[in-house]
């Protein structure tokens, strides 16, 4: 039986284009990483829960914006990128397109294709000049210029995602707790709970990427910790 476009398949793949996926768990991972740090080096330093709150509200939105706004120019680069290289494909493809579709059928050859089936699915595809440049893109490049991921999408994601993330071990101060081992706990449970999300959009098991970002954040919350309890100790 014939499948048309649009027909269902029996399974469907998940987003893995980039557009919100991953600047969504970068920024969650860095915005609980970040602050974990920072409320431990200013903790370990002696300072006061109101000194912490600061610091660690401080972080969350200088890091939120930057995090937005690195990941607005990051998206927006590669897909200028990718805009240059589909108008380069479109001239080589006017310009001398026998060459272009010699070099399709030595691609589809290299896929496995016999020369005989590639060069009749060569000779199809470039019947169709949009489709031409779709496949050769695709072909060369491995993207789909059609389906660039938003760098809004991207920046959006990326400061909700940061913004809560860091938010998550400053909860106790903000309910009233004023030991940096309250802080540092949070932290670690919302470590592992986006560790074990991520994990759900892989092969890996969720109490192992859970762990995994769990030893990330124990790191950094350390070796903060000693810079903050030195530099404490030398300004006393």
């Amino acid at each position: 039986m014939d499948i048309e476009p649009g027909d269902e398949v029996g399974h469907v793949h998940q987003d893995v284009s980039g557009g919100w996926l991953r600047p969504a768990v970068f920024g969650a991972m860095d915005g609980l990483v970040t602050n974990i740090a920072l409320i431990a080096g200013v903790g370990g330093s002696g300072a006061r829960a109101h000194v912490i709150v600061l610091t660690g509200m401080a972080g969350l939105v200088a890091g939120a914006f930057s995090m937005a706004m690195g990941e607005y120019a990051s998206v927006e680069t590669q897909n200028d990128s990718v805009r240059a290289e589909v108008q380069v494909e479109r001239e080589e493809l006017s310009r001398d397109p026998s060459a272009e579709k010699a070099e399709l059928v030595a691609s589809f050859v290299r896929m496995g294709l016999t020369r005989e089936t590639a060069r009749r699915v060569a000779e199809e595809v470039h019947a169709i000049p949009s489709l031409a440049l779709r496949v050769h893109i695709n072909q060369e490049l491995g993207v789909n210029p059609d389906e660039q991921p938003s760098p809004w999408v991207a920046a959006g994601s990326s400061f909700l995602c940061f913004a809560i993330g860091a938010l998550v071990p400053l909860i106790p101060y903000l309910l009233g707790f004023a030991r940096l081992v309250a802080g540092l706990l949070a932290g670690a449970g919302g470590l592992f709970l986006a560790g074990g999300l991520a994990a759900r959009f892989t092969t890996r098991s969720w109490w192992r990427g859970g762990l995994r970002q769990v030893g990330f954040g124990m790191i950094a919350a350390v070796a903060a910790y000693l810079v903050g309890a030195l530099i404490g100790i030398g300004a006393g």
